[in-house]
């Protein structure tokens, strides 16, 4: 995937993660709307690569399930192997920061118990619409409207685990890897998405992620166990 770079040496970047580390409940007010105490240190999981989508580009919403939801997150581009980074160094290991909407299928991560199927659906990952290097991201606002309305309206300073936290922890459990992307977690206020439905992601000095919800093509649903035919 090619991003415009912002306040980089080059123009572009092309971003082609070796793995997409999420962060999983850490804004305060949206563990509290899941109904969850806060975390003792950061909870992660995964998502493929396959799930990349570019801004503008289209999510498919796969058929059969109750809620497949929005996410607008912050997202942090790796530009510098990181190897158990002491948190006061993390941030020189960062590219720049962009806006990520990590789609979930709430219904599967509920029956799963670990998240990987429920948001490693193909085009489950927006990125976009540029990276921005050289920001301060222990207070940026972040907006998720769909059609319009606002559904998520937040700032990174409700965060639980900030920014320099993240990549020193992730850091010390993996090697992060130039191009790879952290997703810091999402605030309060995620819903469910369907077929026709704008979505967008927008974060102060960033800019706007827009995606188009279609129906997943020739989809009949979970329930039919295609993958047995």
């Amino acid at each position: 995937m090619q991003l415009e770079l912002v306040g980089g040496a080059v123009a572009t970047v092309t971003i082609a993660p070796s793995k997409i580390i999420g962060i999983g409940q850490n804004y305060r007010a949206h563990a509290a709307e899941m109904g969850k105490g806060l975390p003792e240190e950061p909870l992660i999981f995964m998502k493929p690569p396959s799930a990349l989508v570019a801004h503008e580009g289209e999510i498919a919403r796969p058929a059969g399930y109750e809620r497949v939801d929005y996410e607008g997150e912050l997202g942090v581009v790796i530009g510098t192997t990181a190897t158990r980074v002491r948190r006061s160094d993390a941030l020189q290991h960062v590219l720049g920061f962009t806006c990520i909407n990590d789609v979930t299928v709430r219904d599967l991560q509920k029956k799963d118990g670990q998240w990987i199927r429920a948001k490693g659906f193909d085009g489950f990952c927006p990125v976009g619409p540029r990276v921005v290097a050289g920001l301060d991201p222990s207070n940026l606002r972040i907006t998720t409207r769909v059609n319009g309305v606002v559904r998520q309206d937040s700032t990174t300073a409700d965060l639980i685990f900030d920014v320099p936290t993240l990549i020193s922890f992730v850091s010390h459990h993996m090697t992060l890897l130039p191009g790879d992307i952290i997703s810091t977690g999402t605030p309060a206020g995620v819903g469910n998405l369907t077929p026709g439905d704008v979505v967008e992601v927008e974060i102060e000095h960033i800019g706007v992620l827009r995606n188009h919800v279609i129906a997943r093509a020739d989809d009949a649903g979970p329930a039919t166990r295609p993958w047995m035919m």
